[in-house]
C-alpha cells in the first residue's frame, strides 16, 4: 500500500470518527461553502484578499491514486483560481471569474468563470461554481465544458455536486454526484456519499463513490480558507 493511500485512509477515518474532537468548534466552513465565494457587500470589505486551498486524494480501484490540488483568491467581485489534475492527470488550469450573491433567507453565490487549460490537456473552458442555501441545507455545484483545441472529439463536460444537511456548524454530510475525465469508470455519472467536518479555517470531507460497486472509488479532501 503506497504512503498517499495509508495517508488517504487515515484522514478518511478521522473525517467518519472525529465528531467528538471537534464538538467543540465554534465555526467552520463546508468545503462547498468554502468553493463558492460570494461577492463582499461594499466598502473596505472589497479591498481585501481572501485565500483558499485544498487537495483531494482520489484512491481509484482500476487506476493509480493521485492528487488534485486547488488554490483560489477573491477580492470582491474578482474570483482567481488555478487547479492540477482536474480536468486530465499532469494538466493544470488556470480561472478568472466574477463573484455575486443575492438573497437572504434562501441565498444564491454564483462565480461564472473563464479557464485557460494546459498539460497533457489542453483547450479553453468557461464554467461556473456556485451555491443555492436554506437554512441548513446547501446545493453547491461545479461544472465546466472543456473545448479541446488539439482533439475536438475529446471535449468534454465536467461537473461535481453536493447535496448536503449541516445539523451543526462544525459536520456536514448528504449526496455528491461527478462526471469526469480524469479516470476510467464504468459509470458516465458516478454518485455516492459524503462526510465533512470542520474546525475554525480548516475542514476534511470524505467521500465514497459508487458505494454499491464491488471496489468504490474513496476521495478524502482537505483544506483551509486564509
Amino acid at each position: 500500500m503506497t504512503a498517499l493511500r495509508v495517508v488517504a485512509l487515515v484522514a478518511l477515518a478521522l473525517a467518519l470518527a472525529g465528531g467528538n474532537a471537534v464538538a467543540q468548534a465554534t465555526a467552520g466552513t463546508p468545503a462547498a461553502q468554502a468553493n463558492a465565494a460570494p461577492a463582499p457587500p461594499n466598502g473596505a470589505d472589497e479591498k481585501a484578499w481572501s485565500f483558499s486551498a485544498s487537495a483531494y486524494t482520489y484512491i481509484l480501484p482500476d487506476s493509480r491514486d493521485y492528487l488534485q490540488p486547488t488554490i483560489a483568491a477573491d477580492r470582491g467581485w474578482l474570483h482567481l483560481e488555478a487547479r492540477f489534475n482536474y480536468e486530465d492527470l499532469d494538466t493544470g488550469s488556470a480561472w478568472f471569474g466574477y463573484n455575486f450573491s443575492v438573497g437572504e433567507q434562501l441565498t444564491l453565490e454564483l462565480t461564472p468563470m473563464v479557464g485557460a487549460v494546459f498539460g497533457n490537456t489542453a483547450g479553453i473552458a468557461p464554467g461556473y461554481k456556485g451555491s443555492l442555501g436554506w437554512r441548513r441545507l446547501e446545493l453547491y455545484s461545479e461544472t465546466e465544458y472543456v473545448f479541446d483545441t488539439e482533439d475536438s472529439g475529446e471535449s468534454f463536460l465536467y461537473t461535481w455536486s453536493e447535496l448536503t444537511l449541516a445539523p451543526a456548524e462544525w459536520c456536514r454530510f448528504g449526496l455528491v454526484v461527478q462526471r469526469t475525465k480524469v479516470y476510467e469508470t464504468e459509470f458516465d455519472i458516478q454518485r455516492g456519499l459524503l462526510v465533512g467536518l470542520s474546525y475554525a479555517r480548516v475542514w476534511i470531507t470524505g467521500y465514497v463513490f459508487n458505494p454499491d460497486a464491488s471496489r468504490p472509488t474513496v476521495v478524502v479532501g482537505v483544506g483551509v480558507d486564509f
